[in-house]
């Protein structure tokens, strides 16, 4: 009896069984279609790794200064970017950045192309807001590895199984700040668009987003963040890239080459949310 006190019972659930059952299921019945999906992924990440391979480095480095000192309305402050985009290369990590770059520019737009539909959804239909918000808890606070698992049981280590998981986890924002930005345009704004006869679409369109523009863009800021902060979660599923000189960096206890790995993703966080923010204040003064 004092042992039942002291040691919890022998009772189990098997959570386990089911679950490796469900993924065996689909890998049989549905790997065709998982394998075009992969494929069709990869394909989008490999063209933007391309890209940013064939942009010459110096074009880069100058397209940023300048487009960094026209938003922020200082071309110190763009020429201060350019240089950190170029220490980058003095590093020896020009490759790995548009590797690690293509990875996360290829996961914020598809959870722009998946958030930004839904946050509006959100905002429009008050009754999908409770069906949907425990899903978006549920994403924000669940581990990462919990689903990097299935997607790699399902896709296999790589690229596109990095992406997957980093849109899983970096979508929430976009979402949330699109939904929160829409609802909270004036009421009086809406009704006098529909007083002048237009359609909920044309309001939602033409007033609502254009007003809410400023959240919106603060989400995007943040799903850019948390993208960028998979960079090295992601390499432990077969993402190449910075993330993986830094994983390699510490299984090798290699404290140089981490750091210097680490700092090119600093810069690169610190240049998308610079950026980003300087639209978002644009927006703001307009």
């Amino acid at each position: 009896m004092i042992n039942y006190l002291t040691t919890f019972p022998n009772l189990r659930i098997n959570v386990a069984e089911p679950v490796d059952a469900f993924v065996r299921y689909i890998n049989i019945h549905y790997g065709e279609f998982f394998v075009s999906f992969k494929r069709l992924i990869g394909i989008f990440v490999g063209a933007l790794n391309s890209g940013l391979d064939a942009i010459p480095w110096w074009i880069l480095i100058l397209a940023v200064a300048y487009g960094g000192g026209r938003l922020m309305n200082s071309y110190r402050k763009g020429a201060f970017f350019g240089g950190l985009l170029f220490f980058i290369g003095l590093l020896g990590y020009w490759q790995m950045m548009c590797e690690t770059l293509s990875i996360v520019l290829a996961a914020v737009f598809f959870s722009l192309l998946i958030g930004l539909p839904i946050g509006v959804l959100l905002a429009s239909i008050k009754r999908a807001d409770p069906l949907i918000r425990p899903f978006l808890d549920a994403m924000q606070t669940m581990p990462t590895f919990v689903y990097m698992i299935p997607a790699v049981m399902l896709l296999g280590p790589g690229k596109v199984p990095a992406v997957l998981a980093t849109v899983v986890y970096a979508v929430v924002p976009v979402i949330r700040l699109t939904s929160h930005g829409i609802k909270q345009v004036d009421p009086e704004v809406v009704e006098a668009s529909r007083s002048f006869g237009a359609s909920r679409f044309q309001t939602l369109v033409k007033v609502q987003i254009p007003q809410a523009l400023p959240t919106i863009m603060t989400g995007i800021n943040q799903t850019m963040m948390m993208a960028v902060a998979m960079v090295v979660t992601s390499s432990m599923i077969g993402a190449n890239g910075l993330g993986m000189e830094v994983l390699i960096a510490i299984n090798r206890m290699e404290s140089g080459r981490g750091l210097s790995a680490g700092l090119s993703i600093v810069i690169i966080a610190i240049l998308l949310d610079r950026l980003t923010q300087s639209v978002i204040r644009k927006e703001e003064s307009q």
